[in-house]
């Protein structure tokens, strides 16, 4: 079957079409065929050793699907080799999909829309009325926060982004405002995965016990040492996410993922599709991700050409 690997640690350069064996389940897992392979920002840290040992290489990268077992079910899974025609998942973590909802809009809502979810219930513990400022609003995980945000109670609603069109989208989706530090009133929450100066910005503009929190470093800035005194005297909070261990927790997966499946094919909650790119590109998919010229969900089919 064809795959996508890579050998050594580097930038999108070192993603290889290869051919390699079928993969074979063990007990508890299935063979699902690939519809469609979600590319995620933290595919890219996998590719550049940031994630990976390398006792682990050569690797296939890629932790989402949407395909069908060979019982012909429609499923969403998470995976440990997405890149592929073909993968193997546990039984037990598959999700079954509605046929009306395609293949992007349904991976947006696993690794992104869990993501989303997590930051505003979980991490930022989100309360009614509160205002909420996104970072990379217009991204796969920040178009989703700014529609959640509202949904979930907000009362104000401010979408940071790299350029006007991407700023009109997060607008588009439910934003009140463009956020532009410094901002002109103090936010209880601010959702961030850039890092750098953003995330020194956020730091200074969070209101008497608001939450800035902090899942991700897409700018690759070292972090400067945080103060507590600091936090002290701004009477504020930083607070750290990352998904896997939260999935881990009980009730964390399939209660809000089929809170987002209603919300979606009730309208309610727009998952924003991206570019999609044949398999045997996804080098080019990692370049335009990393270069911050996508927006939305982007995935890979294995079969287009």
């Amino acid at each position: 079957m064809l795959a996508i690997r890579f050998d050594r640690f580097g930038g999108p350069e070192v993603l290889t079409p290869v051919d390699v064996p079928a993969p074979v389940p063990g007990p508890g897992e299935v063979l699902v065929a690939v519809e469609a392979a979600g590319v995620n920002f933290a595919d890219t840290f996998q590719v550049d050793g940031s994630y990976l040992d390398p006792a682990l290489l050569p690797h296939v990268p890629g932790g989402e699907v949407v395909g069908r077992t060979e019982d012909g079910r429609r499923v969403l899974a998470k995976v440990a080799h997405g890149y592929a025609e073909l993968a193997v998942a546990r039984e037990a973590a598959l999700v079954e999909v509605p046929e009306e909802l395609d293949a992007a809009r349904a991976l947006a809502l696993l690794t992104q829309g869990l993501t989303a979810w997590h930051l505003l219930r979980s991490a930022a513990r989100l309360r009614p009325g509160e205002s909420v400022v996104v970072h990379s609003a217009a991204g796969g995980v920040g178009s989703l926060a700014v529609q959640l945000a509202r949904e979930f109670g907000a009362g104000r609603v401010l979408a940071q982004a790299s350029t006007p069109d991407k700023e009109r989208l997060a607008l588009d989706l439910g934003a009140d405002e463009p956020a532009r530090y410094p901002l002109a009133r103090r936010a209880d929450v601010i959702l961030d995965a850039a890092g750098g100066e953003l995330f020194a910005h956020a730091l200074g503009s969070l209101a008497d016990f608001g939450r800035l929190v902090t899942y991700g470093n897409a700018s690759r800035a070292a972090f400067a040492a945080l103060d507590p005194g600091r936090l002290g005297r701004l009477n504020a909070s930083v607070v750290g996410f990352w998904l896997r261990p939260t999935l881990a927790l009980p009730g964390a997966l399939d209660g809000p993922l089929k809170e987002l499946f209603a919300l979606t094919l009730q309208g309610r909650l727009c998952p924003v599709a991206g570019p999609e790119y044949p398999l045997a590109q996804a080098r080019t998919a990692h370049e335009e991700l990393l270069a911050r010229r996508t927006t939305g969900k982007v995935v890979l089919r294995p079969g287009a050409v």
